[in-house]
């Protein structure tokens, strides 16, 4: 990951911690969607909402498919409005990021008092998933 590609991440948690300020929690999920993509269009990003994520098996589309809340400059973006985030909720995600073969994915959780933030990379190579914290970032940016 490039540190542009860490500043993609940072920014758009910035567009969530915006929309948790207006709006505070307790709202369906689907009002956080809707006020994140205004927030996004306020600031001139172009996105994708409700990405569809298809899935091949041995050079075969599958029907099946999953759909990402949004999709912003690689990063798939992942919107929960819960009590808590729970494992399911993070193995939706992480199982996102490698259907996608996309290395950057946020989960935000805008049910709890506080936003909750949870960014992760997908390492390709090892087929395994890194939760990016603010004491780790830096070993995982190549430039």
């Amino acid at each position: 990951m490039t540190k542009q590609e860490y500043m993609d991440i940072y920014d758009v948690v910035g567009v969530a911690m915006e929309v948790h300020k207006t709006l505070g929690r307790g709202m369906a999920e689907q009002i956080y969607q809707e006020a994140f993509a205004i927030e996004m269009r306020l600031r001139g990003w172009e996105f994708e909402r409700e990405k569809e994520l298809k899935l091949s098996y041995k050079g075969h589309w599958l029907e099946k498919s999953y759909i990402a809340d949004f999709y912003y400059k690689g990063i798939i973006v992942e919107f929960k409005a819960v009590d808590e985030i729970c494992a399911e909720h993070r193995a939706q995600l992480l199982n996102y990021l490698r259907i996608a073969q996309k290395e950057r994915g946020i989960l935000f959780n805008f049910g709890e008092r506080n936003l909750h933030t949870e960014r992760y990379l997908y390492l390709h190579d090892e087929d395994d998933f890194a939760l990016l914290t603010h004491e780790n970032y830096k070993f995982y940016i190549t430039e």
